[in-house]
């Protein structure tokens, strides 16, 4: 599993790199068919944003997420990204 993170208007400190990381490792629990993720982190204003493209085989799941808080943000992209890859394999597993 390959993680891409960058920021738009934001610097990606070696503390949020370090969070991302942790972050998305239990993605790697749950489907171990990850390929690809790139995180993109912006600032716009007050909001903080945090976008992410999985990529599995076969698909490519996409979530954001937004926040006041750059943290609280890549907690609720990592949420909704762990729903969307168990939803991905239930799915796959009836088939």
């Amino acid at each position: 599993m390959q993680i891409t993170i960058s920021g738009h208007h934001v610097d990606v400190t070696d503390a949020l790199h370090d969070y991302v990381e942790t972050k998305f490792d239990r993605l790697q629990r749950h489907f171990s068919q990850i390929t690809q993720i790139e995180v993109t982190l912006k600032v716009e204003k007050l909001v903080h944003k945090a976008e992410s493209t999985l990529h599995i085989a076969g698909k490519d799941l996409f979530a954001h997420a937004e926040s006041e808080d750059m943290y609280a943000a890549i907690d609720a992209l990592a949420d909704k990204l762990d729903r969307q890859l168990i939803k991905h394999k239930e799915k796959r597993a009836a088939h």
